[in-house]
Formats: C-alpha cells, sequence, structure tokens
C-alpha cells in the first residue's frame, strides 16, 4: 500500500454468487487515507496523554467520513473531523466541527485545520 491510498474494508461482493451487478462511477465510501490518518491520531495521541481526550470514533460513509472525538464513551462527541469531498472545490475537503455543530475551521490542507485544536501554550501567572 502506498501513502496516498485510502483504508477502506470491502464487504464481500456478491457479484460471484449468480447475481448481475454493474459498478458505481463513484466510490462506495469515502474513508481516511494514511497520510491523514497519521495527522489525525498524532493530534488525538497527545491530547489522550495530556487527559483531556479518552475515545474516538471513525464513521465512513457514502458522502462524507467522520472522525469523532470523545471525553468520555458515554458522551456526544467533543469534536468532529470531517472529510467531504462534495465542498472540496468550494469550502474546502476538511471540516472541524464542535460539540454544538459550530464550524471550527474548514479547508483544503488537514494540518492547516487540525491546527484549532492544538493547544497554544500559556504563561503561569503566580
Amino acid at each position: 500500500m502506498s501513502d496516498g491510498e485510502p483504508i477502506i474494508p470491502f464487504p464481500r461482493s456478491e457479484l460471484g454468487r449468480g447475481t448481475t451487478g454493474q459498478w458505481n462511477s463513484g466510490p462506495a465510501q469515502i474513508a481516511f487515507d494514511r497520510k491523514e490518518l497519521n495527522l489525525i491520531l498524532n493530534l488525538y495521541g497527545m491530547h489522550v496523554a495530556e487527559g483531556e481526550w479518552r475515545d474516538y470514533a471513525m464513521d465512513f460513509g457514502r458522502e462524507a467520513a467522520t472522525f469523532s472525538i470523545f471525553r468520555r464513551t458515554s458522551e456526544v462527541p467533543l469534536y468532529c473531523i470531517v472529510k467531504n469531498p462534495a465542498l472540496a472545490r468550494r469550502q474546502g475537503l476538511y471540516a472541524v466541527i464542535a460539540q454544538g455543530g459550530l464550524i471550527l475551521k474548514r479547508g483544503h490542507d488537514l494540518a492547516q485545520v487540525l491546527r484549532v485544536l492544538i493547544k497554544k501554550p500559556r504563561l503561569a501567572t503566580t
């Protein structure tokens, strides 16, 4: 596998079992490729080490791929990182969406979009 190749679990094909089928012109699922997952998981690991985030979920659909970040498993996601190819030419392929549905950042470069989730160091006052 190359670095730009998406990681997609394919369902078993029914074509060999006596049924006829046709191929779609578009992809069956939208997914993150290896480079995108590396960027996301590096950021996730950094926040897990700080004790802020504890769980995640990935959802691959026909319109978008979503990486949801949770503080606790039983809660709603704190942030969702969304890859939506339908918006690639307009607002950007990637978006970071906060808990209430507020879009924090949108863009064409995932590394730039994820910077909104990186904490800036603060000076401690005593």
